[in-house]
C-alpha cells in the first residue's frame, strides 16, 4: 500500500465510523487491491463489510448479478457493468455503500475504442434510516497512464477517494 492510498484509507475509515456505514467493494481491474487496502489498518472490520474479485464476466454475473446481456454489448468495460457491479455489491451484501471499478490495466487487453488505462468507476450508497435501499449510484469513466501497477494504484486511489467524498456530502 502507498502511503496515499493509506491516507485515504484512514480518512475512509474515519468517515465510515462517524457514520456508523460499512463498505463493500466490486473490483475487476484491482484484483482485490482496494479491499486489500482497506483491511491493512487495524480495526476494519468495524466498516469494512466485504470485498467481490469478480475478474471474469462469469464472475460478475454469479457474484453481483451483473445481467449477461450488459456484458456482451456495452461490454464489462462501461459505465453500465460498472454500476451494476457498484449495486451488486449492496444488493449481496449488508453493506450501507459500495465502489466499483472495471477497466483495461494493460498492457495487454486494449483496443482503439476500449485503450489500456481506461477504468470505469462506480459507487452506490443506501439511503434513508434504515440504509435498506441504493438510492444514489453514480459513475466515471478515467483513462490512466503508466504501467499496470499504475493503473490499478491510480484507480483505487480514485475510487477511495470519492467514497471518502460522497459519505462527507451525505
Amino acid at each position: 500500500m502507498t502511503p496515499q492510498i493509506q491516507v485515504l484509507c484512514e480518512a475512509l475509515s474515519k468517515e465510515l465510523r462517524l457514520q456508523k456505514l460499512s463498505m463493500a467493494t466490486a473490483e475487476s481491474c484491482t484484483g482485490g487491491l482496494i479491499s486489500a487496502s482497506c483491511t491493512q489498518l487495524s480495526g476494519s472490520s468495524l466498516w469494512f463489510d466485504r470485498g467481490f474479485v469478480t475478474y471474469s464476466n462469469a464472475a460478475k454475473t454469479e457474484m453481483l448479478g451483473v445481467p449477461a446481456q450488459l456484458l456482451e454489448t456495452p461490454g464489462a468495460v462501461s459505465e453500465e457493468v460498472a454500476k451494476a457491479m457498484a449495486l451488486g455489491a449492496l444488493q449481496h451484501s449488508k453493506a450501507s455503500c459500495s465502489l466499483a471499478v472495471t477497466g483495461i490495466a494493460g498492457p495487454t487487453g486494449g483496443s482503439e475504442a476500449k485503450p489500456v488505462g481506461l477504468v470505469w468507476l462506480a459507487w452506490a450508497v443506501r439511503g434513508g434510516a434504515s440504509h435498506g435501499q441504493a438510492v444514489h449510484c453514480e459513475a466515471v469513466m478515467r483513462v490512466f497512464s503508466g504501467n499496470r501497477s499504475d493503473i490499478r494504484l491510480a484507480t483505487t486511489e480514485l475510487a477511495l477517494a470519492h467514497l471518502r467524498e460522497l459519505l462527507v456530502k451525505a
